[in-house]
């Protein structure tokens, strides 16, 4: 049963989706407030295989919770958002999340998310064992990038992303593509989530993240990384 910790604050609804979820298949543990699923994920060291995180908690909101958990765990992160709006859902997956659902949102939506983050986590069979592209090495059979020699703390997601750049390095790979390809779903005019995540992975990969060499945007029709 994967483990799931989901953060809400809202009693009625962290209960209705604690309900929904196990009977679902899910093994859920609820917890009230961004301080207190911090001290178990990050204190004791306790670690589900998914996190569902509010953004909206008192004290300290699910972006703080979102940073801090990404900068020290891969645990895959799936924000709840009570508004669609792109400068909630930008800033939150910014913060590190891997998706987003809108609230309100049918438990059968949220166990598919679930499932599709937990397949992204899973390693991808390695071919060539490395790659190397400028100052950037990545080891597919250990899943593991470096940059001048240095580790990169890539998140589950991140790293999908760049098996996918890697395995098409010179092509031009469309955000709808990537969206099929490393989401396992697809959003109809809906990019945030692909522009988001590369952002994200080019301020690990890149020297300079705002005039990338690496890995290039093609206007109008997506990202390419460069040739080994």
């Amino acid at each position: 049963m994967p483990r799931v910790l989901l953060v809400e604050d809202d009693t009625a609804l962290a209960t209705a989706l604690h309900l929904a979820l196990r009977r679902l298949g899910h093994d859920v543990t609820t917890n009230p407030s961004g301080e207190t699923a911090l001290r178990t994920l990050l204190d004791d060291r306790v670690l589900p295989d998914v996190v569902i995180l509010d953004l909206m908690l008192p004290g300290i909101d699910g972006f703080e919770v979102c940073r801090r958990v990404r900068a020290a765990l891969p645990v895959p992160i799936i924000l709840l958002t009570a508004r669609g709006d792109a400068i909630d859902v930008v800033a939150g997956l910014e913060c590190g999340a891997d998706d987003y659902v809108v609230k309100p949102v049918e438990p059968r939506v949220l166990d598919a998310r679930v499932k599709a983050v937990l397949r992204r986590a899973t390693p991808i069979s390695a071919q060539e064992t490395m790659v190397r592209i400028g100052p950037l090495e990545f080891d597919r059979t250990a899943m593991v990038a470096t940059r001048h020699g240095r580790e990169l703390n890539l998140s589950a997601t991140e790293t999908r992303l760049l098996v996918e750049f890697v395995q098409h390095a010179g092509q031009v790979l469309s955000r709808q593509s990537l969206l099929k390809r490393v989401w396992d779903y697809g959003y109809v005019g809906d990019s945030r989530l692909v522009d988001a995540a590369v952002a994200r992975l080019r301020a690990k990969i890149e020297d300079d993240p705002a005039n990338p060499t690496l890995l290039k945007t093609v206007r109008g029709l997506g990202y390419r990384l460069q040739k080994p």
